[in-house]
C-alpha cells in the first residue's frame, strides 16, 4: 500500500506539473505527457490490484 501512496504522489505531481507547464506555453507535448503518465500510472495501480487480488484468493 506504500507503494501505490508514493506513485499516487508522484503522479500526482507529474500531472499537475504538465498541465500547470501546458496553460503557460500551450504546448500539446506537456498535455500528452500528462496523459501518458495518468494512463500508465492506471496500469500499474490495476496490476498491483489484481496481484492483491490474487494473492487474497490463493491464501483461501
Amino acid at each position: 500500500m506504500l507503494l501505490l501512496r508514493i506513485v499516487g504522489i508522484l503522479t500526482a505531481i507529474t500531472i499537475g506539473s504538465g498541465l500547470v507547464a501546458w496553460l503557460f506555453t500551450r504546448d500539446r507535448r506537456y498535455l500528452a505527457l500528462s496523459v501518458r503518465v495518468a494512463k500508465v500510472a492506471l496500469i500499474f495501480v490495476l496490476l498491483v490490484l489484481v496481484l492483491m487480488a490474487a494473492e487474497r484468493l490463493i491464501i483461501l
